[in-house]
């Protein structure tokens, strides 16, 4: 079961889920905390039984009621293996302009790469004030394109709209 909630930051419901999940006989197989301006956003999945998922989900519908939290369940299949997809990790640092975001995101799909996670931060430099962006992109590439074009092509994206960007395969 797939849960998202979006909280204001000093309300967040993680621990009240986590103890929900096991109440109901699940387990809390993934999980992505997010504190975005003043809100907290959760996406959590939950496993189990089918008995427990159906004991969750009376749960959750209850705590759906509270005003303060926006919640919503539904019931999800499991993650689909993709094999032949390789996993690489792409961090962009630049000075910030409209536009960064979509040129990175044309890029992978023209190339029929898949973007996995994204996490994506606009600060202002200590040193000099100067309002940054930053992107840690994990991809998965087909195993079918060639590396070595497909980074140099993104380096070339890179160098011309001036960003500062590495591309390298997830080590874990």
């Amino acid at each position: 079961m797939l849960i998202q909630t979006l909280t204001p930051a000093s309300r967040t419901p993680l621990l009240t889920l986590a103890r929900r999940i096991a109440d109901a006989g699940c387990n809390l197989s993934d999980a992505r905390v997010s504190t975005i301006g003043n809100d907290t956003s959760l996406v959590l999945l939950a496993t189990g039984a089918w008995d427990a998922i159906a004991k969750l989900e009376t749960a959750l519908t209850k705590l759906g009621r509270d005003e303060e939290l926006r919640l919503q369940h539904y019931r999800t299949g499991p993650r689909e293996q993709h094999s032949h997809l390789l996993p690489y990790l792409v961090e962009v640092v630049a000075a910030d302009r409209p536009g960064i975001l979509v040129k990175l995101v044309e890029f992978f799909t023209r190339h029929d790469v898949r973007v996995e996670q994204l996490n994506l931060l606009r600060y202002q430099a200590m040193q000099t004030g100067a309002e940054m962006f930053q992107a840690q992109i994990t991809i998965g590439i087909p195993a079918a394109l060639h590396l070595a074009t497909l980074r140099d092509d993104f380096l070339e994206l890179c160098d011309g709209m001036n960003l500062d960007a590495i591309m390298d395969p997830v080590k874990f």
